[in-house]
């Protein structure tokens, strides 16, 4: 009886404190930090108590992030390996990176199964009734998270289970949530698996323009993460321009809007993928990361003309 007390105190503390007293920081290695060490612990109060399936949505999506993280670590790793003409080290790079990419695909799956555990298969009946902005704030990660789960185990090119349908499924979900409230992203979710996946797209839609409008949304609410799912988008196209484009327009986001008060942490996350995905391209081509408050810039940028004085009638 004291265990499960225990259990129903701590379930309810962290999701009605916890969470959103981390969402409102801004940082993403403690957050990270966090889920890793403390899953073992709140999810194991299911064995006395009632399974935390809201709880856990957040711990392995987090936890996720985590593994995913070091992926493109090694990633970099790699491309700096490769740049040096250093072989064994790429290849050695390149099996860490998908090592962590099947960790990453696991943790995001168990959460996308923890979130179908509590609010019902998803796309197959009706659309839960939510209790709160918290509830439907992790409704919203737990379709986040299927979406990575495929994501990661394509990245890993090896096989988890995670189902090839769950993007369109996920699509679906996202009918259920407030495009305004929740700062575009569910379109911005929706359009980009129209624009992955071959045959998605409704007659008379166009995947690029919502995601343009979703932009918008986001950078308005001072919450980018519509920049994530456009620059995914971008790369499944295999168009750098529009991936440029995207980053440039996130950096220039940061300089004019605000991240929301009460969502610090998902604008962080945002920027943090944004700034891998620059980091990437400046790897390939220089050998090295975005310098040092550059993102949004590029190193084949034109410099723009200087001024200068001609000191010769002055000597």
């Amino acid at each position: 009886m004291m265990y499960k007390t225990t259990g129903d105190v701590m379930q309810g503390f962290s999701r009605n404190h916890t969470v959103p007293y981390l969402m409102q920081s801004q940082d993403l290695a403690m957050g990270c930090a966090m889920s890793e060490a403390t899953a073992p612990l709140l999810m194991s109060f299911g064995r006395v108590t009632d399974e935390p399936d809201q709880l856990a949505v957040m711990l392995y999506l987090s936890a996720g992030g985590c593994a995913e993280e070091q992926a493109r670590e090694y990633e970099l790793d790699g491309l700096a390996a490769l740049k040096g003409l250093k072989a064994e080290e790429a290849e050695d790079a390149m099996i860490r990176q998908k090592r962590a990419y099947v960790l990453a695909s696991e943790r995001y799956f168990r959460a996308w199964q923890h979130h179908n555990a509590h609010y019902g298969e998803v796309g197959t009946g009706e659309c839960p009734a939510f209790d709160d902005d918290m509830d439907e704030f992790i409704y919203l990660a737990g379709l986040l998270s299927g979406l990575q789960a495929l994501n990661a185990q394509i990245q890993s090119t090896s096989s988890i289970g995670v189902p090839a349908n769950i993007g369109s499924v996920v699509a679906r979900g996202t009918g259920c949530l407030d495009n305004d409230k929740w700062w575009g992203t569910p379109m911005a979710l929706r359009a980009t698996v129209w624009a992955m996946v071959p045959g998605a797209q409704p007659q008379g839609e166009d995947a690029f323009e919502r995601l343009q409008i979703a932009d918008e949304q986001g950078e308005n609410a001072g919450v980018r993460l519509p920049h994530v799912f456009h620059a995914i988008a971008a790369i499944n196209k295999g168009d750098q321009q529009l991936l440029r484009e995207v980053i440039r327009e996130h950096a220039e986001s940061l300089e004019e809007d605000a991240a929301n008060e009460d969502w610090r942490f998902v604008d962080s996350m945002a920027t943090n993928m944004i700034v891998a995905m620059s980091d990437q391209l400046w790897m390939e081509n220089t050998g090295h990361r975005t310098p040092l408050g550059q993102l949004g810039t590029f190193w084949d940028d034109r410099q723009e003309a200087v001024e200068t004085m001609d000191l010769d009638d002055l000597l």
